[in-house]
């Protein structure tokens, strides 16, 4: 039998005491005995704040989700607010997702910030993330937790916090929050609530937000011309559920279908293979509804309801997806065009996109005279610019390729709901004008250039996955390659140091951002390779952007076709297939 780390047995061992309950302490006595494999993969470390918080596989141990780790979460998070906000009356708002687990994770959250002398506003049922941010300022609350692994796989489940800005905890606030959850033994957990501390948030205060949302409609006229619109959404067994259909309601929308096997709140997502709309597989029963119905539109969120992605109608009349970068792209600009026309924009509006996201975005911002902002990958930095601007700055929009996308300063996080409405008030812009959501996509590409990304995700499990990962980032920052499909490499962005190494000019100047372990590579025509370990999955992500021109809109399924190759050669070159 293998030999287990000795600072792995003694961190399972003290879950062995009195503090956890007969059941946890028989699974682990279990794992010791019987299965020292899983133990390490249970034990090795705690769980971090990565982009999107604490998550992880549901199950015994410190490197799970549990009732005893999100308790040290919560007791830590307790410490810190009481650090923080000394003397004040402190009040935290707590949202969960359709998860197993997820409303109980949310009631123990509740339980141990009321027994800490906390407020808690806690909602009476499944909420989107987006509602959360929003609840967060809009009762001033000092933090928020939501519960939700996004569109993980079904075993895992995870805690995000929020600041009192409404946006996910950025450097320092992270780890000052993991620094206080790392002195927590489970002794200190206080579990006894105080149940007159506890407030249930109910139907009535989405009201608050969905009349907010619909303040940022910029065409609400064309949408009343167009409210026909016929629409096909799904939640994927998730949050959105009843909002994003009362939301586009609220716009003036009034053919909405849904898709009622997929509406049944469901942890195990029966349906799909995966809940996560940026998959093609997640859209098939959406898909069928849509040709029932003869749809326009087609729109589908992740279970927590911050992701949203779309299908269109191509010229032929089928359904294409899109990907998040074209997405945010046509919503950039909708947004930019309509307030230039209605002489709404104003210096010192900007638009805030992350690193990996489509260079298109600043390409378009630029023709309107409004300023792009480049942020690190996770959309809490994107929140994070909004809050050091606030009150200087207006922002306008934002967005990041993994099909999340932010309208006004209503919501510091990523909001389906509001990408929701806006994608299909652009639609009903795009028939006003005689065209479809595809041809008003071409012609952005015919005006501003033709960009075409991918996205490979290579997934290495356990400790050993996070050996290999780490040894994959090594390998290109030491021999970066010095041309791939035939382009030279002409800078390196090292976002772990800092450089941004121009290899024609032999000149190295510092990045502006935070160290993180992100690599880019950027060759002489513009194309971008960027890699970055996942801060919330077990995987390495690659992106790739390759830019090009289209001298007429029907050329644009040619031109795209030969960029996507482009692609598919450049990950031969780096050869990521040995990986």
């Amino acid at each position: 039998m293998k030999k287990i780390d000795p600072k792995i047995l003694e961190r399972a061992r003290i879950w062995l005491n009195e503090s956890f309950d007969h059941e946890t302490r028989r699974e682990v006595k279990k794992m010791m005995d019987e299965d020292p494999k899983a133990l390490e993969e249970a034990f090795y470390r705690h769980l971090e704040f990565g982009t999107g918080g604490l998550r992880g596989i549901m199950g015994v141990g410190t490197n799970r989700m549990n009732r005893y780790t999100v308790g040290m979460a919560t007791q830590g998070l307790a410490n810190y607010l009481r650090q923080e906000f000394p003397g004040k009356d402190l009040h935290v708002a707590i949202a969960y997702d359709c998860r197993h687990n997820s409303a109980y994770f949310a009631h123990v959250t509740a339980e141990v910030l009321s027994a800490n002398g906390i407020g808690v506003y806690l909602f009476d049922n499944l909420r989107p993330v987006p509602l959360l941010s929003f609840t967060v300022r809009e009762l001033k609350c000092q933090a928020g937790v939501v519960i939700t692994a996004s569109h993980n796989p079904k075993e895992y489940n995870g805690y995000k916090v929020y600041g009192e800005d409404g946006g996910q905890l950025v450097a320092p606030h992270d780890k000052n929050v993991i620094r206080e959850v790392e002195k927590i033994t489970a002794d200190q957990i206080r579990f006894n609530a105080k149940e007159a501390k506890i407030k249930i948030l109910d139907d009535a205060f989405d009201q608050i937000y969905l009349e907010r949302l619909r303040t940022l409609s910029l065409l609400p006229e064309v949408v009343k011309c167009h409210k026909d619109l016929r629409i096909v959404f799904t939640p994927i067994h998730g949050t959105t559920v009843k909002i994003i259909p009362a939301a586009l309601k609220a716009f003036g929308f009034r053919r909405v279908y849904n898709v009622p096997e997929q509406d049944e709140t469901d942890g195990a997502f029966p349906t799909v293979a995966s809940p996560n709309p940026e998959e093609a597989a997640a859209f098939e029963m959406a898909l069928d509804k849509a040709r029932s119905v003869n749809a326009d539109l087609v729109m589908a969120t992740d279970p927590d309801g911050d992701r949203l992605g779309v299908a269109i109608k191509d010229p032929s009349g089928n359904f294409m997806l899109l990907n998040g970068n074209q997405m945010a792209a046509i919503l950039t600009y909708y947004v930019l065009k309509q307030m230039k026309e209605q002489n709404r924009l104003a210096s010192g509006d900007y638009i805030v996109k992350t690193i990996v996201t489509t260079e298109l975005l600043s390409e378009i911002a630029a023709s309107f005279n409004v300023e792009s902002v480049n942020v690190l990958t996770g959309f809490k930095y994107i929140a994070e610019v909004i809050r050091q601007r606030e009150g200087k700055q207006r922002f306008l929009c934002g967005g990041e390729e993994s099909y999340g996308f932010l309208v006004g300063d209503i919501v510091r996080d990523k909001d389906a709901v509001i990408a929701c409405c806006m994608i299909a008030e652009t639609a009903a812009w795009a028939r006003e004008k005689g065209m479809g959501l595809y041809k008003l996509m071409v012609q952005i590409y015919e005006e501003y250039g033709l960009w075409v990304e991918g996205l490979l995700s290579i997934t290495r499990k356990g400790i050993e996955g996070v050996e290999e990962i780490r040894e994959m980032m090594d390998s290109f920052r030491n021999n970066p390659p010095e041309s791939l499909d035939g382009k030279a490499l002409a800078r390196v962005l090292d976002y772990q140091e800092g450089t941004d190494r121009d290899i024609f000019l032999n000149e190295i100047t510092q990045i502006e951002l935070p160290k993180s372990n992100v690599l880019q590579f950027i060759l002489e025509d513009g194309t971008r390779i960027t890699m970055r370990p996942s801060g919330t999955e077990p995987k390495i992500k690659f992106y790739f952007g390759c830019p090009g021109y289209l001298e007429d809109t029907k050329d644009y399924e040619g031109k795209r076709a030969e960029l996507l190759e482009r692609i598919e050669r450049i990950k031969k070159e780096m050869r990521l297939d040995e990986w």
